[in-house]
């Protein structure tokens, strides 16, 4: 409902989604406010109403892009017989989303806002967020890989989980400039022929 208590013309959740590849596809700054609601079919009032302004309309995005993009390429590493399948079906999945031609390429967490102001709040800030929950993820899923016996107490898991997330940001940005799923793939596969040394005791 509208703040009057009107039904919106339009689909928000839609809307929602499509504001969600805009960002993706030009980042927070390159955005324009005529792109968004081109792409939205709204205008700006409508806008504005419905998402109060244009950093919070990316937050929505962004938790969307999260929650529908970033789960589909995460959801193996909790369900994984072992972390280095999980780890490495984390990466295959990478490579195919990341070179979709249904949709932009490369990440949006990675290449949303690399740019501008990291106080609390702001786009930049938040996708760092995001990032660095990447690395918890990771972390937490090699933990309890020592906890289960499949690696040693000795391994240093944060190393692990940072190289790791850092291989995928790489992935995205190859992604961007135009890297097809068999070089991802073949990046992926180089990435976890190290398993072995960063794992070892």
């Amino acid at each position: 409902m509208s703040p009057k208590g009107r039904p919106r013309a339009f689909d928000r959740d839609a809307a929602l989604e499509r504001a969600m590849r805009v960002f993706w596809q030009k980042g927070y700054d390159t955005a324009s406010m005529a792109d968004l609601t081109q792409a939205m079919h709204i205008n700006a009032p409508s806008l504005y109403a419905a998402f109060g302004s244009k950093a919070e309309l990316f937050r929505e995005a962004v938790e969307l892009y999260t929650n529908k993009i970033g789960q589909r390429i995460k959801h193996s590493l909790p369900t994984a017989t072992t972390a280095k399948e999980g780890v490495a079906d984390f990466l295959m999945q990478t490579a195919i989303s990341h070179t979709d031609p249904g949709q932009p390429h490369g990440c949006m967490v990675v290449m949303g806002a690399l740019h501008g102001d990291e106080g609390p709040g702001t786009p930049s800030s938040l996708l760092k967020e995001r990032r660095l929950d990447n690395v918890t993820q990771l972390r937490q899923r090699l933990a309890r890989a020592v906890r289960e016996g499949e690696l040693s107490e000795t391994v240093d898991i944060q190393q692990v989980a940072e190289f790791y997330a850092t291989v995928q940001h790489g992935m995205s940005i190859t992604a961007r400039d135009g890297a097809t799923l068999e070089q991802l793939k073949k990046t992926a596969d180089a990435a976890m022929a190290a398993w072995g040394g960063l794992t070892s005791p």
